[in-house]
């Protein structure tokens, strides 16, 4: 049985269009029930786009089912995805996670279906995440521990070890000595956007969701190359930080080669770590300056 695919939207009409187009036309789209979250308007000023966002929703076709669940009041982007996991998983046993500015490969689907399929009884695995960075030499698929957030999959086991504290995430990742490790091995802030999320500056799911991961010392499946491209990324919305450095063509070929040891791949790691360490003074500088963008609107 395929896994339920919980959409989450807000008020983009055109990034929501071509992310529906793409799911749509995914191997498994026709077998898969898609659960539509819809976040209320922030203001008076949003009204009318989420109103166009949710009217994409009437009379969709290309999904078994299609289930809309409309919020009259905004709760934001983290409570939103907290809760509508929390529910999926509670009545389905396994989701996958897709938000509003993902565009995905038509086997995106099958990927994460059979990855959930595969290690369904590996509790070691966490997740199975459909993104990876623009890079070469990586196998057809690895395990990196931790878990991320473009286009990702997980079991209820696995969201149960989601911790809310960032507070006490951060805590326990230096008393751990994982403070480097949470840097990709000093490659990216993360720590630094986990300290903005416990200020107050940002309120991130995913950054906890990685840290949670981390310290439970658990691994997500990545492939290869990638089965998401983000067009979010033109500051349109919460993943925007107007860069398309993260950007590429997603795989027109389905993956089907998985690892057989449960552990790390250190070599794959090192690769993803070193394209972040090339590119981070730019990646870095524009998602702080999109946190910024987020504390603002916020506090109008």
């Amino acid at each position: 049985m395929t896994a339920p695919i919980a959409l989450f939207v807000y008020n983009r009409p055109w990034h929501t269009r071509q992310t529906l187009q793409a799911l749509a036309g995914n191997e498994l789209a026709a077998e898969s029930d898609l659960l539509v979250f819809s976040d209320g308007p922030r203001s008076s000023s949003d009204e009318q786009a989420v109103s166009e966002v949710r009217a994409l929703f009437d009379r969709l076709s290309g999904f078994r089912t299609v289930q809309v669940s409309s919020r009259t009041t905004n709760a934001g982007l983290a409570n939103s995805i907290i809760e509508g996991v929390t529910r999926t998983v509670a009545e389905h046993g396994r989701v996958i996670v897709v938000e509003d500015d993902l565009v995905t490969s038509r086997f995106f689907l099958r990927f994460l279906n059979d990855g959930l399929d595969r290690y369904e009884t590996e509790d070691r695995v966490i997740s199975i995440h459909g993104y990876n960075y623009p890079v070469r030499g990586l196998p057809a698929s690895c395990f990196i521990r931790g878990a991320d957030c473009w286009g990702w999959a997980t079991w209820k086991r696995g969201w149960d070890l989601f911790e809310q504290d960032g507070r006490d995430l951060l805590a326990r990742l230096t008393q751990q000595g994982l403070v480097d490790r949470f840097d990709m091995n000093g490659a990216f802030p993360y720590v630094r956007m986990l300290r903005a999320q416990i200020a107050g500056r940002n309120d991130s799911w995913a950054i906890r969701w990685y840290a949670s991961a981390l310290l439970a010392d658990r691994l997500t499946l990545y492939p290869g190359h990638s089965l998401v491209h983000n067009i979010g990324n033109d500051g349109s919305g919460a993943h925007g930080d107007a860069s398309d450095a993260y950007g590429q063509q997603v795989a027109d070929a389905p993956i089907t080669t998985f690892p057989d040891k449960i552990e790390e791949d250190t070599g794959a790691l090192e690769v993803m770590s070193q394209w972040l360490r090339r590119n981070q003074p730019t990646l870095a500088g524009r998602v702080l300056a999109r946190l910024r963008r987020l504390l603002a609107q916020a506090k109008s």
